[in-house]
Order: structure tokens, then C-alpha cells, then sequence
């Protein structure tokens, strides 16, 4: 994966007699643009952001507002915006014409950041309190549920047609029920239950998957494909939604999360993918890994944790997760969606090396023993 290899940039200039805005284009004519959008590119996140505050600002007044701009304010990698504005640029659409939707798709995204870290009993994101830390677990829902609703305002500042901005709002309440789904379901998993990776993939993918195939489905129906084929366009993001969840269990133990001290899942008595790889690979570790789940996240002892990590290095476990990794890499990349999409293809490459950045750390020293057994 090179995603280095962007185009200069703004979209090609178009000529006199280039196609009206939404228009498809044939295979022929997209393959030039395989490598012009990027998420590294910064046009219109600041538009994004200025749409973002005003919204919290109209909606939420105080102190629910003022509670959500916080929130914003605390930053991220935007990863969400930047797709859908790269993949409006990849499917030749201005970037500009993107702005409303990439503020749609990361307001959800940071709607269920917000949810999810009261649930988890997360106190620290990106180095700062939480909201529920800062303001209590009643106002963070409330923060939470006009995060939920302020996507459906951007879609105002949509410049389509109002059966299209329907059809997106279907697509954003689509995407938002799936996640809840996925969300519910990993609170559902029991510690003292057994969990084999089908179940965990469903969950993850479930959980993940739906906010990075979003952006990308609703900028191929701005720019012109029906809801089928922008559905079938974007399933290869989907699965780079495993992928990230597989690399955040990892980050969660062998890297930093800027979430305190590491092992918050553990704490928390996640079933993570090295707890699921583990226990497949260990089974007489069960009654010690689920006590280890089970307790109250105050009086989980340090000393544990760090077996439990030590345990994960060792046993195998962690080296069949970075595996999982480099599987659902090819899985999303192969996606039959993408083959026509070069731009896209390009796109969910570039997407796969931004989420294993953060660990690669740990997997370059995997990746070494693997070429010394292969030697």
C-alpha cells in the first residue's frame, strides 16, 4: 500500500463539455483519477468544522451545546470527514459539495464516541476528560442524543435534490441502527461465555464497520450512483471497519490510546480479538482470563493486566490478531465494488495503512519472526 502517490490538489479542471454534477462517468473515463482523492488532504476539513460548531450552536444552545463543541474541540483524526470528502474528489465531485455530508458522517462518529465512553466508563479521550467525566452520565446523554441528531440537520446545508438528501438520511439512520446493534451486542457478550471468532467479527464488524462504509456510499450517491451501486461501491470500507476494531484491541494493550493507562478493555471486561485468540489457543486459561473480565473495573489489579498482556505476547494470541489484520486488509481491498473504482480502491489502501500506523510497533517485530521461520 503507497498512498504517497496522491494526485496535485483540487480535481481535474473539467473541459466545456464535461458531464453535469451527479452524472456517471464511464469505466474509461474514471481510470485516471485512481489516485486523486487522499485522505492526508486538509480542503474543507476547516468548512467541515465551522458546520459542525454551528450546528451545535443553533441546535444545543446552552448547555448542551456548549457540552458538544467541547467534545469537538478535543480533536481526532477526522477520519470520517476525510473520507467522504476523498471520496467525493475520487469519484471526480468537488470536495466542496461534500462539505454537509463529511459533517453528517463524523457527528455520528462522535455521537458514539461520547455514548461509548460512558458506557465503558472511559474517564480520558484523546488525553482530555470525557464528557460524561466533565459533566455527568445524564447530561453526556443528552450531549450523546443531539450528537445522534445533528446529521440530519447538515443534510440541509446539502446543495441536492430533497429526494436525494431522503435517500441519505435513510442511509445515515441505516448505518446508525447497525452500529447500535453491533454496540448492544458486544455489551451482551459474557465473560463466562464462550465467544469464537465468527461472533466476535460480527460484533465488530457490526460496531465499526457501518461509520466507514457510510461516507463513502453517501458521496457515491452525491455524485450520481443509485443506492444499490454506491452500496456495492462502499462494502469494501466495511470490512476496513474490522480492521480498525482488530488494530484498536491491539492499541489497547501493546500501544496508546490516549485513553490512560493501557488494558482499559480488559478493565472494562471486553471480549477483545486477543482475548478470543487466546482462549481458542489456551482453553486451561479460561477460569483465570474470565475472573480477569468479570471484576469491577476499580478493583482490576495492575499486576493482572500485565500477565494478561505478557500472556497474549507469548501464547500466540497476538501474533494471530496481526494476522487477522493482514486478512482483512486483502478481504477489503478485494471487494468486487472496488474493481471498477480505482480512485476507491486507492482510497481503502490508503485508509488500511492510516489504521495500522499506530501499531506498527508491534507489527514489524511480527512480521520479522514470520520471514526468520519462513527462512
Amino acid at each position: 500500500m503507497n498512498p504517497s502517490g496522491q494526485a496535485a490538489a483540487g480535481s481535474p479542471p473539467r473541459s466545456a463539455h464535461a458531464r453535469t454534477a451527479g452524472e456517471p462517468r464511464s469505466a474509461a473515463a474514471r481510470a485516471p483519477l485512481a489516485l486523486a482523492g487522499s485522505l492526508r488532504s486538509t480542503l474543507c476539513l476547516a468548512e467541515v468544522e465551522t458546520l459542525m460548531d454551528r450546528l451545535a450552536d443553533e441546535a444545543g444552545g446552552e448547555p448542551v451545546g456548549a457540552m458538544v463543541r467541547g467534545h469537538l474541540a478535543t480533536g481526532g483524526k477526522r477520519i470520517r470527514a476525510r473520507l467522504a470528502l476523498a471520496a467525493m474528489e475520487a469519484l471526480d465531485e468537488p470536495r466542496e459539495a461534500g462539505v454537509a455530508w463529511a459533517a453528517a458522517c463524523e457527528l455520528l462518529h462522535n455521537a458514539t464516541l461520547v455514548h461509548d465512553d460512558l458506557q465503558d466508563g472511559d474517564r480520558v479521550r484523546r488525553g482530555r476528560p470525557t464528557v460524561w467525566a466533565l459533566h455527568g452520565p445524564a447530561q453526556a446523554v443528552n450531549a450523546g442524543d443531539l450528537l445522534l441528531m445533528l446529521p440530519y440537520l447538515a443534510l440541509e446545508h446539502l446543495d441536492a435534490p430533497l429526494d436525494r438528501r431522503w435517500t441519505l438520511a435513510r442511509c445515515l439512520a441505516g448505518h446508525a441502527a447497525a452500529v447500535v446493534r453491533g454496540q448492544a451486542a458486544e455489551l451482551a457478550m459474557d465473560p463466562w461465555c464462550d465467544v469464537d471468532w465468527t461472533a466476535y467479527r460480527a460484533v465488530a464488524e457490526g460496531k465499526t464497520g457501518p461509520l466507514f462504509q457510510l461516507p463513502v456510499e453517501g458521496a457515491a450517491m452525491l455524485a450520481g450512483r443509485s443506492p444499490e451501486e454506491a452500496r456495492r461501491m462502499a462494502c469494501g470500507f466495511r470490512a476496513l471497519g474490522l480492521l480498525f476494531q482488530l488494530q484498536d484491541d491491539v492499541l489497547d494493550l501493546f500501544g496508546e490510546k490516549g485513553r490512560g493507562a493501557p488494558g482499559s478493555d480488559l478493565r472494562e471486561g471486553k471480549t477483545s480479538a486477543l482475548v478470543v485468540e487466546h482462549l481458542a489457543l489456551h482453553p486451561g486459561d479460561a477460569p483465570w482470563l474470565r475472573a480477569l473480565l468479570a471484576a469491577p473495573r476499580a478493583e482490576t489489579p495492575q499486576a493482572e493486566v500485565e500477565r494478561a498482556v505478557e500472556r497474549f505476547r507469548c501464547g500466540g494470541a497476538l501474533e494471530r490478531v496481526l494476522a487477522r489484520i493482514n486478512a482483512a486488509a486483502v478481504e477489503a481491498l478485494g471487494s468486487p465494488g472496488l474493481a471498477e473504482e480505482p480512485g476507491l480502491r486507492h482510497l481503502a489502501a490508503e485508509l488500511a495503512e492510516v489504521a495500522l500506523h499506530p501499531i506498527e510497533g508491534v507489527r514489524a517485530p511480527a512480521g520479522a519472526r514470520e520471514r526468520e521461520s519462513h527462512a
